[in-house]
């Protein structure tokens, strides 16, 4: 026991001799006047020309370092240079093996980092070159390295370290790239901390302001939170996180603008989990509140929780950050968004469900899934009602005084027709992207307005897989009929393929043809079948190299601002030799069905087969409709088959029976569709030929009659006389 205590003794006493031996040198030894053999070495081993003005103290108790004024210049340019550095150690905690920094102070830190024409940094200089047959030690030399065992042995071991103040305060830090002429500026940036404990919160506050040169930017940040770390450093958290940046500059058109973050956030870097809680995050009048929960950091995560966007108005977003508005036909949508959702889904895959969007007064609710494996997209969403007219862009001045002046529509469309072949034609989709997805998607909505069409039950199925999408279904309820139609897309080669097939059963052409372009000429319930395929990337090409047919006929309808039987019955008043006396023809020609075919070849549709049943008509036509340059050259003949019209000099003789009164359809029917049609004058000697050879006939039938009754009277009469001699004969 006396050999254990007088050893003890032993150790205390030199340990006691080291401090003692320690103060005194602290006492007698004077730093400062060691700055020029300090100054010296750093020059040496280096190319900076380090300058010590301020004076170099130390403490025992506790064990510390000051530095102050102390400038490195760079090549005659100053690098870096500090007003105050102060580090002190707790001695104490030395010896016990439990270092404690007592202070860190870090004061007036002024940094200059450039980089020249040539894109290098002045830091990259700071060494100096190897001499000549010297090679550099490389990175692969550095892990040829045999491993410190004492270090590998202690790095299972946590670390006891605990700081009680850090104080960093007037640092600045200027970058400057004479390559691209940027600037970037870090200064009044502060970070004050105390009591860092590992395994225990600590307070942490930071201040800064970084200004950028291009574009010219400013932010001024403060960041104050609790933060915390387990002592074997793999395990973190932020408590009480707020943050606030205050921006303004080009990006937002000079502008001030705010955003703001808070919430707590933990990761665990063995488990591989990270957790966020009530984090928000707000930029001007967007806000977003999240719980989310995330196990794994590899290339499959888990994810669960939930997000939230609050109501917001995306036209003061805009304006709050200084971006241009956008115009629409009403001005008050766009002022009410918002956006929810629940997160979940096993690893890999993000699953959003309990989906809600807001856009001002419609909702939609859905679902959807993202796979990080292979980047496939499933979604559904339904909508309820959407009047899509109210987002687009209003209408400008110059094109509603156009519409206003359709009387002078010649110059219009002639202006309008050469600045859209002036506008220089660009490619309708990323072939590259549309290549890449993968798709999944069902949307529905209850009624969508568009192009002033009202559509309802809307049902659309598209699935995308390399290259090739397909629309399965397109289907909805249009003006008392409905329409369905299939689209493929075949994008795997750089002439992408489209085939397009359609049907319409029943729609009301007049509802829809009003409130698509104002335009009433037609009514009747519409049947199409559109069979079509065509090749390319841009309006032109797919136009020209469009091919197909489409099959259609109308019931029950009626040609609206043209009256047929008026045309008709010009023609006939000029067979009678007589004159009109109606006045009052009406405004429309009713007929009982009307059908045919448009062949598509190109831009242009030909028609060869319409068939038109009307009162006492029969209207046949073709034709061609050139859709690149809007005009129409369509001849149609109206077959007199029966009694037309009252008027008398409208009367139907054995002359005009089943003659064909011609009538023209041609023009640019963008311009004044009512207005193309009307009674073919130069056709009409034709049809003139047609009731001369009836009327001829007729004249030679009533001859042929004539010369029937007179041959039948002679006979008659010589029978008689005959007849009359035999019997004198026989009486006598």
């Amino acid at each position: 026991m006396k050999a254990v205590r007088y050893l003890l003794i032993a150790i205390v006493a030199v340990i006691l001799l080291a401090v003692v031996a320690v103060a005194i040198a602290m006492a007698v030894i004077n730093p400062n006047d060691y700055k020029p053999q300090i100054e010296q070495a750093v020059e040496k081993q280096t190319n900076l020309d380090l300058v010590l003005e301020g004076d170099i103290g130390w403490s025992f108790i506790p064990l510390g370092l000051e530095l102050n004024n102390v400038q490195a210049n760079l090549e005659g340019d100053r690098f870096v240079a500090l007003e105050q550095l102060v580090a002190q150690i707790d001695f104490w905690s030395l010896i016990a093996m439990a270092p404690q920094v007592d202070t860190f102070v870090l004061s007036g830190l002024d940094a200059n980092l450039e980089v020249n024409e040539q894109g290098q940094g002045n830091w990259t200089r700071i060494m100096p070159e190897p001499a000549e047959g010297e090679q550099p030690q490389t990175a692969e030399a550095e892990e040829e390295k045999p491993e410190d065992t004492a270090a590998k042995e202690g790095s299972s071991q946590p670390l006891n370290f605990n700081v009680n103040n850090v104080e960093i305060s007037n640092a600045q830090v200027h970058y400057t790239d004479k390559s691209t002429g940027q600037a970037v500026t870090l200064d009044n940036f502060t970070v004050t901390a105390s009591d860092i404990t590992l395994g225990s919160e600590f307070p942490l506050d930071i201040s800064f302001r970084i200004e950028t040169a291009k574009p010219q930017f400013e932010v001024d940040g403060s960041i104050s939170a609790r933060l915390a770390a387990n002592e074997a450093l793999n395990e973190f958290a932020v408590s009480g996180l707020s943050a606030v940046f205050d921006m303004n500059g080009e990006p937002f058109g000079g502008q001030s603008v705010t955003a703001e973050l808070g919430g707590s956030a933990r990761a665990n870097l063995e488990n591989e989990t990270a957790t966020l809680s009530g984090f928000t995050a707000s930029l001007a009048n967007l806000s977003m509140t999240t719980d989310l929960q995330v196990k794994g950091f590899g290339e499959k995560p888990a994810l669960n929780g939930k997000l939230s966007i609050s109501e917001f108005s995306l036209k003061k977003l805009l304006s709050n950050l200084g971006q241009p508005a956008v115009e629409t036909s009403d001005p008050e949508v766009l002022k009410a968004l918002a956006f929810s959702t629940n997160i979940g889904g096993p690893a890999g895959k993000v699953e959003l469900s309990d989906l809600t969007l807001k856009l001002d007064d419609t909702t939609f609710n859905g679902s959807g899934s993202y796979n990080l494996a292979n980047t496939g997209v499933v979604f559904r969403l339904q909508g309820d009602k959407l009047n899509a007219d109210r987002y687009l862009p209003p209408k400008a001045e110059d094109e509603a005084k156009a519409e206003a002046a359709q009387g002078n529509g010649d110059s219009a469309s002639g202006q309008q027709t050469a600045a859209t072949q002036d506008a220089p034609e660009t490619d309708l989709l990323p072939l590259e992207t549309l290549r890449t997805l993968l798709l999944d998607v069902d949307f529905g909505m209850a009624e969508l307005i568009v192009s002033n069409l009202t559509i309802k039950e809307i049902k659309a199925s598209t699935t995308a897989k390399n290259g090739l999408i397909k629309v399965d279904e397109f289907s909805g309820k249009l003006y008392e009929g409905g329409f369905g139609a299939q689209v493929t897309l075949d994008a795997r080669s750089d002439n992408p393929k489209w085939t397009i097939g359609s049907d319409v059963s029943n729609v009301q052409t007049l509802p829809l043809l009003t409130d698509l372009a104002e335009v009433d000429m037609l009514s009747g319930g519409a049947n199409l079948k559109v069979n079509v395929t065509t090749a390319g990337n841009r309006i032109s090409v797919l136009r020209e190299n469009a091919n197909g047919q489409i099959s259609f006929n109308l019931a029950e309808g009626q040609f609206r601002k043209m009256n047929l039987t008026r045309m008709a019955c010009q023609g006939i008043a000029l067979v009678n030799q007589d004159s009109l006396s109606t006045t009052d023809w009406g405004t429309a020609t009713p007929f009982n069905d009307m059908r045919g075919t448009l062949n598509i070849n190109g831009n242009t549709l030909k028609n060869t087969d319409l068939v038109a049943a009307l009162a006492g008509m029969k209207l046949e036509g073709d034709g061609t409709i050139d859709l690149k340059q809007s005009t129409m050259d369509y001849e149609a003949g109206l077959r007199i088959v029966g009694e037309i019209h009252r008027d008398e000099a409208c009367r139907v003789t054995e002359y005009v029976e089943n003659v064909v009164i011609p009538v023209e359809c041609r023009g640019n029917f963008a311009e004044d569709p009512a207005g193309l049609c009307s009674f073919d004058g130069s056709r009409f000697r034709d049809t003139l030929k047609t009731i001369a050879a009836n009327a001829a006939k007729t004249k030679a039938k009533e001859e042929v009659d004539k010369a029937k009754a007179k041959a039948k009277e002679k006979v008659e009469e010589k029978l008689q006389e005959k007849l009359g001699d035999k019997l004198k004969g026989l009486f006598n």
